[in-house]
């Protein structure tokens, strides 16, 4: 097994494990999450910048069911172990945990993350977990996103590409 696929867990309570390791040696947990269908330059980006606020980047996964519930029949474009393998496979990104939930309010229940991160087109507010994740010392953060990168975006293009 590659050490991308080293990185990847549909198991809560393995990551659980593995998190809590990291945790004992005094490492800062940040937690982010999301469908990553067509992985972009806005995702590196962002991802870059979450791992840089503490020392493991762990990042939920939407499942293929998840994305289809919250995206429509047409997506996701990638099937979830691809997207998990090329996700995993970021120098930056630590774990990656799939959830089949529409939000990752239970995952991040059980982590507890130090650090919740998402991007600025959220309200922390709004952001779900923020209030786990403050209840129990920890911060909520936004990073700026790079403007007009978006898989929408992308799958649109792509799509009037066709027509034309």
């Amino acid at each position: 097994m590659t050490n991308s696929q080293n990185k990847i867990f549909k198991n809560l309570p393995d990551a659980l494990a593995v998190i809590n390791q990291w945790r004992a040696a005094g490492d800062k947990i940040v937690f982010t999450n999301g469908c990553f269908d067509i992985l972009h330059l806005g995702h590196v980006d962002y991802l870059e910048k979450a791992r840089q606020l503490g020392n493991k980047l762990v990042l939920g996964l939407n499942t293929d069911s998840s994305i289809c519930r919250l995206k429509g029949p047409e997506r996701p474009l990638q099937d979830e172990m691809s997207r998990a393998r090329i996700m995993a496979s970021l120098l930056f990104v630590d774990m990656v945990i799939l959830f089949a939930e529409d939000t990752p309010y239970e995952l991040i229940a059980a982590i507890q993350p130090d650090i919740l991160v998402k991007g600025d087109d959220y309200a922390i507010e709004n952001i779900v977990g923020h209030d786990i994740v403050m209840k129990n010392g920890g911060t909520v953060k936004t990073i700026e996103l790079v403007k007009g990168y978006s898989t929408t975006r992308i799958v649109e293009k792509i799509k009037q590409q066709i027509k034309s």
